[in-house]
């Protein structure tokens, strides 16, 4: 899934060139082409797709030449994960109505690849022979009210549980007593399951947009419309912005949870970017640029590489330049404010600073 806008970590990331096609940890590669290799040893490259808005069909072509074209499903508007898992699965079951399927982000980090692939690999051998949709949790490393949060039930072996609960980015006050509590994990927003139980979900929970998808692949698969294409943005553009854990996820009573043990990190944010970046020994974050400071604590600095930044009494704050636009702002407050900032840039300023 790399159709996103990645507005929380503006103004790096912006319209014409979003997050995921950036390289973010300075490791020569995008977010977007870091996650494909990452998959590369578990699957075949004519099986992998991209689910991509159709302004980012050109990036995607430009940062994997040898990706097929037809493997890239660009979408008419951003509508979030539950009409993009539903297009891919519809698309997938007009190709395998047996196909088991993987749908990972783009904006994530692995430390140990291999056992990232194992646990993808445990989870689509259950998905096939269970009608269950599969969630990969992590356990917390720590207090996270960023994250939405699953509490695991009955477990039916080799690490896979059935999901009691799910809790989206919970107050401080909960997130404490799901860390104390130990039947909580992160939910990485990572999920596998058989496109036939998908769909069957999808029908039961969100009957609109099975109604919108559905008849185009339909006619997909009997090769009865040549201009699907066109279809399937009509209908797209009429879908519901619903989440995959909003719309079906927290509905349903076939949820499995399997827990991962590679080392994960979502990069949705600056705080999550400055949770993961080197500091010194004020922990002050500055990446790739040159940083002098004075009383000042626990800053995030972003500029253009090379450049040279000097503060003085700052505690918490992120200081961040990207091409025409300068941001400074309390870090705890990045996830949130930046969606407010973009809009009301957009409003006063027009589309050139966004």
């Amino acid at each position: 899934m790399a159709g996103g806008q990645g507005i929380r970590l503006w103004p790096y990331s912006r319209k014409e060139k979003p997050k995921q096609f950036l390289d973010f940890m300075g490791m020569g590669r995008s977010l977007f082409q870091l996650t494909y290799e990452r998959v590369l040893p578990l699957f075949d490259p004519n099986h992998i797709y991209v689910l991509t808005n159709k302004d980012y069909v050109e990036l995607i072509k430009q940062q994997l030449p040898n990706l097929p074209a037809e493997n890239i499903l660009p979408e008419p508007v951003h509508r979030n994960t539950a009409p993009a898992a539903a297009w891919a699965a519809m698309h997938l079951s007009c190709k395998d109505p047996d196909a088991n399927m993987v749908a990972l982000p783009v904006d994530q980090l692995i430390q140990n690849e291999v056992e990232f692939r194992n646990t993808l690999q445990r989870g689509l051998e259950f998905a096939a022979t269970h009608h269950k949709l599969v969630t990969v949790g992590k356990k917390p490393a720590h207090v996270e009210t960023a994250y939405g949060y699953i509490q695991i039930d009955e477990e039916m072996g080799d690490g896979i549980y059935t999901v009691k609960s799910f809790t989206e980015k919970p107050e401080l006050e909960f997130a404490n007593l799901f860390v104390e509590c130990g039947e909580f994990y992160w939910n990485t927003g990572m999920f596998i399951w058989n496109v036939k139980t998908l769909i069957d979900e999808i029908h039961d929970h969100i009957p609109e947009l099975a109604d919108k998808l559905g008849s185009v692949a339909w006619h997909i698969a009997q090769e009865k419309s040549q201009d699907w294409e066109s279809q399937v943005w009509e209908g797209y553009s009429s879908c519901p912005n619903l989440s995959i854990d909003y719309g079906i996820l927290e509905k349903s009573d076939d949820v499995c949870v399997i827990i991962g043990n590679f080392g994960w990190a979502d990069l949705g944010s600056w705080q999550s970017y400055y949770d993961l970046a080197p500091k010194d020994t004020d922990d002050n974050a500055a990446g790739r640029n040159h940083l002098i400071s004075y009383n000042s604590k626990g800053n995030l600095v972003a500029l253009p590489e090379g450049q040279l930044a000097v503060i003085e009494d700052l505690e918490g704050y992120a200081v961040i330049e990207a091409g025409n636009v300068l941001v400074v702002c309390p870090l705890e407050k990045t996830p949130t404010v930046l969606r407010k900032y973009v809009n009301d840039v957009k409003i006063k300023m027009g589309d050139e600073f966004v």
